[in-house]
């Protein structure tokens, strides 16, 4: 009981702050202001609901401690979470599944009369969140993704396992500041053989079922296994370095402690998942799609409800990725004819476009230095614009990092996200310099406002004012069109007023995403092969081959997560649309991005219930 409602309290008085730093929007989601009214003025019914949502973030963050420390909320009462790992086995995800059950029916149990719009967005939110991830645990095999995006048929991939995630969480989110934090992760690194031998259980248990991976995706993945087996062979490699260059003035013996967890227990542990995805490639086809794999069919449309939050099938996904790739295409052609690029398709302009040495970085460290120092540039000049598109406007704490080498051949371009609740860990931007042919100069923009601001880092700041379990349950469909939204933000703020190249760049972005409606449906849906989907990007948007194989062998490992993305800035748009039509001369852009990001990530349909109650306040004002 005590604990309880010491966690309520701190859900009151952190809702009001966040109310009084939100006190400047002149036409705000209504919910916001309502919520912290509500926790100030003792309402019972939403005090109640408030320690609940408290309770069911703390439940879930305990079988997640790598998430609390993301936030920077393992500290006082929650600080022993910062020595604890995931489970990854078979037990820990039964575990975390009924826990998930339970908060449901306790959320369900909830009477919404009298509650506020937020309150009641938030309880939809974990509704839809939980009853998804219950029918993904239902599937015969695969992970799941509780309020997140990486839903995915195997356990431990290219881009997917622990092989993969602790080393760089460990390195870059752990903090080290004292002997406790090195202590901490000494014990998360001894529970690191752990996560490796509970993945490994599952992912035998899933071939012996027929669930085999295809043949390409399991080259890399054995591939980037043995370099990190290799890595950690020598002196224990980054995750012994990591530790003791942050531990210098930090007295103890963490050098020799770290190398021995590395050398007895870590190593052996990769090692038998190494192992097990030899056995796998001999077992392996080239297919790459879930429609040749057992019970894949289900698992499909199961991950394609997931990543979109809408019912929309395959088939009618793939054909509407086609239409939306045709008018992208209608924009596009105008502009490459007044630089010069007359003939062909716009897929092979674009290519033609790719080929010139201006638009270009140097090859090696000249150009990796070149680039980091282009997205630093680009950042600081989006990050001025944004009181013209918010009333609000966070920090947009970010931090522009490399990729971990290891991860870098199985990785997309470049990928990012919000970081800790009090602004004490940055967001981050990870970009890919595996080569900088990857890269281009109008295309590096786009990426930026994608990744950054005003995408996942702007957007996660705002998640992190909001209720912890808004804090840890995230939609694909809304992350992903959000921040194609704010790459079109960026194009609507003038980044390309004197660039139609850099524009074109923004605009090959936007269709490589309704390319992705295509490609990730043929992969799954209709028999495509792999070269089949490179050869689309690249005939139809001009695309790099260098830059597509990574994404298509992405789709390969998560089904469905490309189509979000465009599924979701279209209906961005659509409510944006509605918004201007319904509200006239009262329709201010700042106020309807105000609303969506204040609303915070939610599926697609609570989406449309937040702009319906932005457009009665501003009726009503």
């Amino acid at each position: 009981m005590q604990d309880t409602q010491t966690k309520a309290a701190s859900l009151s008085r952190r809702t009001t702050l966040q109310f009084l730093a939100a006190g400047t929007a002149s036409i705000a989601l209504p919910g916001v202001a309502q919520a912290a009214a509500g926790a100030a003025s003792g309402n019972p019914a939403q005090q109640k609901a408030a320690a609940l949502l408290d309770s069911a973030a703390w439940r879930l963050l305990d079988h997640n401690p790598e998430g609390a420390t993301g936030l920077g909320i393992d500290v006082g009462a929650h600080a022993a979470l910062r020595a604890k790992a995931e489970d990854r086995s078979f037990a820990g995800k039964a575990a975390l599944a009924r826990i998930l059950r339970e908060d449901l029916a306790r959320v369900e149990a909830v009477p919404t009369a009298g509650l506020d719009h937020a309150t009641q967005t938030s309880l939809a939110v974990v509704r839809s969140a939980y009853r998804t991830s219950l029918d993904g645990f239902a599937q015969p095999y695969g992970d799941v993704a509780v309020g997140g995006w990486r839903n995915t048929p195997y356990v431990v991939i290219q881009n997917v396992g622990a092989y993969l995630d602790t080393p760089k969480f460990l390195d870059a989110d752990h903090p080290v500041k004292n002997g406790a934090d090195a202590e901490a992760y000494l014990a998360r690194l001894a529970k690191f053989d752990d996560q490796l031998d509970g993945e490994l259980e599952r992912i035998r248990k899933a071939t012996d079922q027929g669930l085999v991976p295809p043949d390409f995706l399991l080259d890399r993945a054995i591939a980037q296994m043995t370099s990190t087996i290799e890595d950690a062979r020598n002196n224990g490699g980054g995750l012994v370095a990591s530790l003791v260059g942050r531990t210098a003035s930090i007295p103890g013996d963490w050098d020799r402690r770290a190398k021995a967890i590395v050398s007895a227990e870590v190593v052996p542990a990769l090692e038998r998942q190494l192992a097990e995805l030899k056995r796998q490639r001999g077992l392996a086809k080239s297919d790459p799609g879930m429609r040749e794999r057992p019970h894949g069919a289900e698992f499909y449309a199961w991950a394609l409800r997931a990543s979109t939050t809408t019912p929309v099938p395959a088939e009618e996904i793939h054909r509407r990725g086609i239409e939306e790739l045709a008018a992208l295409h209608g924009r596009m052609d105008p502009i490459l004819q007044k630089l010069g690029y007359t003939t062909g398709t716009v897929g092979e302009r674009m290519t033609a476009l790719g080929t010139d040495k201006r638009f270009m970085f140097a090859e090696g460290d000249p150009g990796r230095t070149e680039i980091m120092a282009f997205i630093r540039h680009r950042i600081d000049w989006i990050r001025a614009q944004m009181p013209r598109a918010f009333r609000d406007p966070v920090k947009g704490n970010v931090e522009v990092r490399r990729l971990p080498l290891a991860e870098e051949p199985g990785a997309p371009t470049a990928y990012g996200g919000a970081g800790s609740i009090d602004g004490s860990v940055p967001g981050k931007m990870w970009i890919n310099l595996r080569t900088t042919d990857l890269h281009r100069k109008y295309d590096l923009p786009t990426l930026v406002h994608h990744e950054a601001i005003p995408g996942h880092v702007w957007q996660g700041e705002y998640a992190n004012r909001l209720p912890l379990i808004r804090s840890i349950l995230a939609f694909n469909a809304y992350s992903e069109g959000w921040a194609l939204y704010g790459e079109q933000l960026a194009d609507e703020l003038g980044a390309y007023a004197d660039d139609p190249v850099g524009q074109l760049g923004y605009l090959q972005s936007i269709a490589f995403r309704a390319c992705r409606m295509v490609v990730d449906t043929g992969l799954h849906a209709k028999g495509w092969s792999r070269e089949q989907a490179v050869r689309f990007f690249m005939e139809k948007n001009g695309n790099k081959r260098e830059e597509v194989v990574n994404e298509v062998d992405r789709y390969c490992s998560w089904p469905g997560q490309a189509c979000g993305y465009k599924m979701g800035h279209s209906e961005i748009n659509r409510q944006r649309s509605r918004a201007q039509a319904a509200l006239g001369a009262r329709y201010d852009l700042r106020d309807f991005d105000q609303a969506v990001v204040d609303g915070g990530n939610v599926p697609l349909d609570v989406l449309a219930k937040n702009i319906d109650s932005y457009i009665a306040t501003g009726k009503a004002g």
